[in-house]
């Protein structure tokens, strides 16, 4: 059973009619004799959409109890167990009553879809998941029920019911809309001119995208080609924050304002973590740009504005997103910000987008761990503050005469002791430590200026602070390396528990994996190498990346997968502690590559199983429609040779017509058979050159009775590139096929026309037509639709039409005919040239 078909009529505020348009569509529909029947419709109390549901089926509702109060939701099993043709269902975004099914009626939807059942439903515009910021800014109301964008694009057809904001406002001050004592209250509000114009521009927005989406469709099955915009694709920079919803929302946004327009979301980690990056949030934003159709990266850099400008680069992004700062003014002390970076380092070639947020300057959380990997920079400074800092403060004190006493000079070396430890790690503590203690002893004990200590005191003082020295400078550079491997051991979980999640999805090809790891360790390239045996050379299964290595020992990075398979880096070294997470990314794509392969030969088996049924087929055909043209021509002969019979002449030649029809039957279905065969084995070689569509449609229309076609091809038509033996085969196959499904007298049409630089033949008959599940099937072999008796063919023109069409560079589709009927629409390559060449060479088909 196929997927029903979902339309929607979607409005930009209540009260535009989009219940009333549904309603009036399936009383359509229910004139037509279509089973349509009402799964849900609320016509809250007005008088006009209740008159609309009588006359209609309605499934009753399920009756569900919550805190006390009794509620009514659309009865989905009810509706299951009915199943109609077509089932109206109100208010898409709607969320149902606790208890009931389903969480959300467009869930609801898409159980009834599943089951073969046409839906009709209803949606404002304020409801779209990616619109919710939007919305919100406009009219002040946060939109609570929401459906996401690609549920409504799945949508087979979205019908726009519009409506100026003044007629809508008038409709409410008749009490249309909401009841009296509530229509004031809603014109002042939510119904100002201003909010529904400009929900009414959003609406008008979203459908011309959609517009432009099913003329992009129409465009690729045509092969009509032409010059388009470049695709837009916009990264959006995510910390983990709160603002990270605003901004894919956005993004969504700028990405529906041009056809085919993506949305990546990349959330850069340092290699030694992010603590203020909540694990939870993080999830809720990746599963939020899938829903609105983008994908998520992880990557890790520890310069994150060349870590992000490297990505979007790397993907050919059009356009950055990033939100504004949350850090406090006094914050901006230790740089200009990642946005502030981003736009000035980002070039003529990429648009940088800073969109405000509630979050802004509300502080940045918590500071970023502090782990052994520290920049050159913050190394140079913990030398200073140990070595150099310490001499300075002996300089002073003693400029000074010291007045502080031994005890705080001790404290105060300590302190720039353990600075140094903050700043540059073990090593700078421990040489402030020992320069302190000579600079303690030279400077401040007596005697002093010398290395001698006279007061044993002082000694114990000295050899105390030493010893505290060392011990605070072990103690902190331990933390730091305690909160660096726990944040990087964290930043491993989250990106092995994506690659685990997106791999039992099924969502990830080799490729995508491959690119995965060239984005996590910022490779330049990545390949997956195996070999049959231990001395056979290396083949690669798989790679990404310009000039990928084509054996192991030529990577930077090798990581062995079993006996004959590795994965090989090429770009820079790997530390030691990165080749777990890189493992484990190895020990996956072998999982991929072997599941690729198992769908290989799962297709390959689908193929013999075609093969094996095609050849049944053809077993059949050859037990009756071939033998039944022999019995005929048999009979004849048989009568003809008859010595008991005297025959007259006329029954003479009824009998050799006889003959002669069941040969021409015969040759036409023995045709049609090698002719499949030559398609099937890919050994039809087309001769093209460029020729008129007047020379070969006429001698195409042999086979067909006199007046059983009209012809109506322009002279004005330009050339067309094909082989003109495999065209005439074509056309006459689609042409005596239109002649036998059209009822008598009504003569079929053969008509041709250009479109851009494209040629159509479209063949018009009258007949009983197709549905549209079956319009791909009457194109494959041996199927004829319907009650055709037996005698009507093998099933093998349309087959054999589309084939030849297809190796000609053209197509072959069906398509409705206005009125009754199916004309079938033969699309051909205009030649290039005004000129048509010579004629000298018929067409071959060779095997």
């Amino acid at each position: 059973m196929g997927r029903g078909k979902l339309r929607i009529y979607l409005g930009a505020a209540p009260g535009v009619g989009k219940t009333y348009a549904m309603l009036s569509e399936a009383h359509r529909r229910v004139e037509r004799g279509t089973d349509c029947v009402v799964g849900f419709v609320e016509h809250h109390g007005r008088s006009r959409t209740e008159v609309m549901l009588h006359g209609l089926e309605e499934v009753p509702r399920r009756e569900l109890e919550y805190r006390g109060t009794l509620f009514t939701e659309m009865d989905v099993d009810a509706v299951l167990a009915r199943h109609p043709s077509v089932a109206l269902v109100d208010e898409m975004a709607h969320t149902n009553v606790p208890g009931s099914r389903n969480e959300k009626r467009w869930q609801d939807i898409e159980e009834l879809l599943r089951a073969g059942i046409d839906v009709v439903s209803t949606v404002n515009i304020q409801h779209l998941e990616s619109l919710g910021d939007v919305v919100e800014s406009i009219t002040g109301v946060r939109q609570r029920e929401t459906v996401p964008d690609e549920v409504v694009r799945r949508a087979d057809q979205i019908e726009l019911v519009d409506m100026s904001p003044q007629a809508l406002r008038r409709r409410m001050a008749h009490g249309n809309v909401y009841k009296p004592d509530k229509v004031d209250a809603a014109l002042s509000h939510y119904f100002r001119p201003g909010n529904l114009t400009a929900l009414r521009e959003l609406a008008l927005l979203w459908v011309a995208d959609r517009v432009d989406e099913y003329l992009q469709e129409y465009r690729g099955e045509h092969n009509i080609r032409s010059t388009w915009q470049a695709r837009e694709r916009i990264v959006v920079g995510v910390t983990g924050g709160p603002e990270g919803r605003t901004l894919i929302r956005r993004a969504a946004r700028l990405a529906e304002k041009g056809a085919g327009g993506e949305v990546l979301a990349v959330y850069i980690a340092r290699s030694d973590g992010l603590t203020a990056v909540s694990p939870k949030e993080l999830t809720v934003q990746r599963t939020l740009v899938e829903d609105l159709g983008g994908t998520f990266h992880h990557v890790i850099g520890d310069d994150i504005p060349s870590a992000l400008l490297e990505f979007a680069r790397g993907v050919n992004a059009t356009q950055i997103v990033l939100g504004s700062s949350r850090r406090k003014t006094w914050q901006y002390v230790f740089g200009p910000g990642v946005g502030t970076t981003v736009a000035r380092e980002s070039g003529p070639d990429l648009d940088v987008h800073i969109v405000t947020h509630e979050e802004v300057a509300k502080g940045r959380g918590l500071p970023v761990a502090r782990g052994a990997r520290l920049g050159r920079q913050r190394i140079i400074w913990g030398w200073l503050v140990g070595v150099v800092a310490p001499v300075l403060l002996s300089l002073l004190l003693t400029a000074l005469h010291d007045t502080l006493g031994l005890a705080n000079d001790v404290l105060l070396f300590l302190f720039l002791t353990v600075l140094s430890a903050l700043l540059g790690g073990l090593r700078p503590a421990l040489a402030s430590a020992a320069v302190s203690t000579l600079l303690l002893n030279f400077y401040f004990t007596p005697p002093t200026h010398t290395l001698t200590i006279q007061d044993p005191k002082n000694l114990v003082a000295i050899t105390i602070f030493f010893a505290v020295a060392v011990a605070v400078a072990s103690v902190v550079d331990l933390a730091a390396r305690r909160t660096h491997q726990a944040a990087r051991l964290r930043a491993e979980s989250e990106i092995l528990s994506f690659l685990a999640g997106s791999v039992l999805r099924g969502e990830t090809t080799l490729d995508a994996l491959l690119e995965r790891v060239r984005e996590t360790f910022a490779m330049e390239s990545v390949a997956l190498l195996e070999r049959g045996g231990d001395v056979e050379p290396w083949t690669r299964a798989g790679s990404v990346g310009p000039a990928p290595v084509d054996r192991p020992e030529d990577a930077d990075v090798d990581m062995p997968v079993g006996d004959h398979m590795a994965l090989a880096l090429s770009g820079r070294m790997l530390p030691a502690e990165d080749r777990r997470v890189l493992a484990a990314f190895a020990a996956q794509a072998a999982v991929v590559l072997d599941r690729q392969r198992l769908v290989g030969e799962a297709e390959h088996a689908r193929a013999l199983a075609e093969g094996n049924r095609i050849r049944t087929a053809l077993l059949a055909a050859v037990s009756h429609d071939l033998r039944t043209p022999l019995a005929g021509i048999k009979a004849s002969v048989t009568s003809l040779r008859s010595d008991d019979v005297e025959w007259s002449e006329e029954d003479r030649a009824e009998l050799l017509e006889g003959i002669e029809n069941g040969a021409d039957r015969l040759d036409h279905l023995v045709g049609n058979l090698l002719d499949m065969s030559r398609l099937q084995t890919g050994t039809v070689t087309p001769l093209i050159r460029e020729i008129d569509l007047d020379e070969v449609v006429p001698m195409a229309l042999g086979g067909v009775p006199d007046g059983s076609v009209v012809l109506d091809v322009p002279e004005s038509l330009p050339m067309v590139a094909v082989d003109p033996g495999l065209l005439e085969r074509a056309v006459a196959n689609i042409v005596e096929n239109a002649v036998k499904y059209s009822p008598y007298g009504q003569p079929v049409t053969v008509a041709a026309s250009t479109l851009g630089t494209r040629v159509e033949v479209r063949v018009v008959d009258s007949g009983p037509g197709v549905p549209d599940d079956a319009k791909d099937r009457i194109f494959e072999p041996f199927q004829r639709h319907g009650d055709a008796p037996r005698g009507a063919g093998v099933g093998l023109g349309l087959a054999v039409a589309r084939g030849f069409a297809e190796a000609m560079g053209g197509t072959l589709a069906a398509e409705d005919t206005p009125g009754g009927g199916m004309t079938m629409v033969l699309t051909l390559r205009a030649a290039p040239g005004p000129a048509p060449a010579p004629s000298g060479q018929p067409a071959r088909v060779s095997s």
